[in-house]
């Protein structure tokens, strides 16, 4: 028996990359999906009425919780207008937020509240992108190691969210006032666990729910799914669609092995737009030299300092006549937050008093600038871009109206097509890219063929 008709899921994604990250996932499964960039007109929905997932991409996890009070009550309004028996508010699998940045506490207040959900299931653990949730407490890989994620060598020193609590429920205490409950790993599949799961729906508790494996991906699944009457509002990484392909296909709901997809055709030129300070960002850079690629560092002073325009040109004089001579480009800002680029510009800034995510938005606004030019001066056949905010600053500024997969190209950054009534964007191909994601051969691996 299938799915039933209609659309099972519907997300908004707090940052451009992790939205892309969900679609890949429901697309890999043969499920036909969806990515807006944009709040869809009555045109678009129907242009994509017969996909049964949609997901609408956003930059929550950059903003502060007035600008959540402001803005997701609308968004998650339009979420709701399809109908969905499950709706996800799709976060970082690292679950980096704070309460004064991409608070999620607040956004699951905020939804519970839009939408009516009766069961607020958390699902973070992804085993498939080396993250795993056990007892409650976050693990994510980094290289060849696994570290609870206050250890961990990259988010426990993230620039604006750094995680420094393990323990999801104590972490989201900061966030909000809502009671936590954990369904842990030895509970899942119990009647235990289902009592739990009851009580939490009675109660109108948070509910961690653990998924270390397989096995606990497939059940993690089935508790969600089964519980979709009562209403659905998840905070959840991917972890939540790979728990519900792992359940639809243990029950025969969807197809048991994935739809073939054909290669990334070769690009005659690809660009790369890098935000990320992510040492595994800082490696694929790396490996991007080394195969040829032109590499330019962004002035970042110029850009915090608000010479966007200025600083864009520069770089556009510089990469475009490489682009038409067909050799890949990569623009970066730093390459990790050791680097002097990085440490001189909080430095700077603190001199001169600006607000340092100020200076970071103007520096995504001049990646933005960068890449909208090249694409129209070069037409450009294919764009990466590494960093979640940077991701969004980029998509925003371009005429996009949605995104579907293309190919897979690494797992959580596919390649995706773009939807749009600009000719130079209508055929581009665009890869977001987290900066924990993706092998040491990315960027590399981007150019196709």
């Amino acid at each position: 028996m299938p799915l039933p008709a209609g659309i099972v899921l519907a997300y908004y994604g707090d940052d451009f990359t992790g939205s892309t990250d969900a679609l890949e996932v429901t697309s890999r499964a043969g499920l036909r999906s969806v990515l807006f960039t944009r709040r869809p007109d009555a045109g678009m929905r129907a242009r994509f009425a017969d996909h049964q997932v949609v997901g609408l991409a956003g930059t929550a996890r950059s903003r502060g919780p007035d600008w959540m009070d402001a803005n997701l009550p609308g968004l998650f309004a339009d979420l709701a207008e399809f109908g969905a028996p499950i709706i996800q508010y799709k976060v970082c699998s690292t679950f980096d937020s704070a309460p004064h940045t991409g608070s999620i506490g607040r956004a699951i207040e905020i939804g519970r509240r839009e939408t009516g959900a009766s069961f607020l299931p958390v699902l973070v653990g992804a085993p498939n992108l080396g993250r795993w949730l056990a007892f409650g407490t976050l693990f994510a890989r980094a290289g060849d190691d696994v570290h609870r994620i206050d250890r961990h060598p990259t988010m426990s020193r993230h620039p604006v969210t750094p995680m420094t609590e393990a323990d999801l429920a104590r972490h989201l205490s900061h966030q909000t006032g809502m009671p936590v409950a954990k369904l842990s790993i030895d509970r899942l599949g119990t009647e235990a666990g289902d009592r739990i799961v009851e009580a939490a729906i009675e109660e109108g508790r948070i509910l961690l729910v653990d998924t270390a494996d397989p096995v606990s991906q497939a059940e993690a699944g089935r508790v969600v799914w089964e519980h979709r009457d009562a209403g659905i509002f998840a905070a959840s990484s991917s972890g939540l669609q790979y728990a519900l392909v792992a359940h639809w296909r243990a029950e025969g709901l969807i197809a048991q092995e994935p739809p073939d997809w054909a290669p990334l055709d070769p690009v005659p030129n690809l660009l790369v737009l890098s935000g990320s300070c992510s040492p595994v960002t800082a490696d694929q850079i790396a490996a991007a030299e080394e195969a040829g690629f032109e590499t330019l560092r962004l002035d970042v002073a110029a850009a915090a300092e608000g010479r966007v325009e200025e600083e864009a040109d520069r770089i556009l004089a510089r990469i475009c006549p490489r682009l038409a001579e067909g050799r890949p480009v990569l623009v970066f800002a730093a390459r990790t937050v050791d680097d002097p680029a990085f440490t001189g510009l909080s430095a700077r800034c603190e001199a001169q008093g600006i607000a340092f995510d100020a200076a970071q938005g103007r520096i995504g606004e001049t990646l933005a600038r960068i890449g909208c030019e090249a694409v129209r001066r070069v037409r450009l056949a294919r764009v990466v871009v590494a960093g979640g905010d940077t991701s969004g600053r980029v998509v925003e500024a371009m005429p996009i109206d949605a995104l579907e997969m293309r190919a897979p190209l690494a797992p959580g950054a596919p390649a995706c097509r773009c939807h749009s009534e600009d000719p130079d964007f209508s055929k581009l191909e665009l890869v977001l890219k987290g900066g924990q994601i993706g092998g040491r051969s990315l960027f590399v691996d981007a150019l196709g063929g």
